[in-house]
């Protein structure tokens, strides 16, 4: 008697919760529409470009910085291999802390050098601080020293969510700014001062930049090129990556929780018994920007996790100088779980490929909510 009441208690929770959960479900909005977002005007894409002219440096020092712990992997490593490529500006990666980066949703890196080292080697500070989206937005060390940067008269960048924390270091009090659709109404409400710029990928103000979400960081890049070296120059490195155009149009009422999102989440969170891991072999001279692309997406859909792979445990530089350590020692990976080689396409090419291998493997929802954490029009690209 009492196990049959407890089955009946159990199975009343559960179909209240399903009551609940549905009526929820109902009053989110369906999937949304990708519209053309219209052209920026001249006036505007110059006052951006001259907005980020070098402060300093003719030749300017980048630096972007991460915590140690879940720094967003293509926040941090996309400016860092695009940039280098450019070979405008010398640029380094920095850690809060020694020792690797585990980087957020995937890859373990080794930063090129701590703040405090920085510091010791450039006591007037860089041209251009990037911050990524970090696990915490209120880490001590790397918001005090975000904040000596600004006072050094480094513009500063926060890529995607890196915004809260740039917002955390006082830097956004009563500026315009952007941020990923996700973290909008967090950012608001910890500082109600700040101007929202809808519709912009980049918005610029007073020496502090803010970009919409992780995708952003690839025209972000490009736009810093244009500001450094000239339109050709970003002409040049926008064919190389396989990006035409880089503008800061963007259609912000396209990116919001819905309820496919919503719907696919759970679903995919539920159908725990059918992870994979999928094996990416890591080789040396690797792209890191296609990596952080690929390995991003596959660890986003929350039926699969990205998984490195070398035949030793030590770190492989990668194209453009990063060292990157191995998730596992192997010689190899399963056929049926082993992801196409990293390198043989654009990179921007490399994440609709690999948007539409999810598709593939797991259906078009899986997909249009992975381009949706990354605040990626997807549609534009079918």
């Amino acid at each position: 008697m009492i196990w049959r009441r407890i089955k009946w208690i159990c199975f009343g929770a559960v179909a209240l919760f399903a009551i609940i959960f549905a009526g929820w479900i109902v009053t989110l909005p369906p999937a949304p529409s990708f519209a053309a977002a219209p052209p920026i005007a001249k006036e505007e894409a110059d006052a951006i470009i001259a907005a980020l002219k070098p402060p300093k440096r003719t030749r300017p020092l980048i630096a972007i910085i991460g915590i140690n712990d879940a720094t967003e992997t293509t926040d941090y490593l996309m400016p860092y291999g695009i940039l280098r490529r450019a070979d405008v500006a010398d640029v380094v990666t920095l850690a809060t802390k020694p020792g690797p980066m585990s980087l957020f949703p995937v890859l373990t890196v080794e930063p090129q050098a701590t703040v405090a080292e920085f510091d010791s080697q450039h006591p007037d500070g860089a041209d251009y601080v990037i911050v990524p989206a970090m696990s915490r937005d209120d880490d001590p060390s790397a918001l005090q020293w975000i904040r000596d940067q600004a006072a050094k008269g480094a513009i500063v960048i926060g890529v995607c969510a890196g915004a809260k924390v740039v917002g955390a270091a006082g830097l956004l009090r009563g500026r315009r700014a952007t941020t990923h659709w996700y973290s909008l109404g967090e950012l608001q409400g910890k500082h109600p001062s700040i101007h929202y710029v809808a519709n912009r990928r980049v918005v610029v103000n007073r020496g502090v930049a803010t970009t919409t979400g992780i995708s952003a960081s690839m025209p972000m890049s490009l736009t810093l090129i244009e500001a450094i070296a000239g339109r050709d120059k970003a002409e040049a490195v926008g064919r190389d990556i396989g990006l035409a155009d880089w503008d800061a149009r963007h259609d912000s009422s396209a990116f919001r929780f819905t309820r496919p999102f919503a719907l696919t989440a759970m679903r995919n969170v539920m159908a725990f018994w059918n992870r994979e891991q999928l094996g990416i072999e890591l080789s040396p001279g690797i792209d890191e920007v296609s990596l952080a692309l690929v390995a991003d997406a596959w660890s986003r859909t929350f039926r699969s996790r990205a998984v490195t792979f070398a035949g030793t445990a030590g770190a492989l530089v990668s194209r453009n100088g990063m060292r990157i350590l191995p998730d596992e020692v192997a010689a190899n990976w399963p056929a049926e779980r082993l992801l196409p080689a990293i390198g043989v396409s654009p990179p921007a090419r490399a994440l609709d490929q690999t948007l539409f291998a999810i598709e593939a493997r797991y259906g078009a929802p899986t997909a249009d909510f992975v381009a949706m954490q990354l605040e990626y029009p997807r549609s534009a690209v079918r």
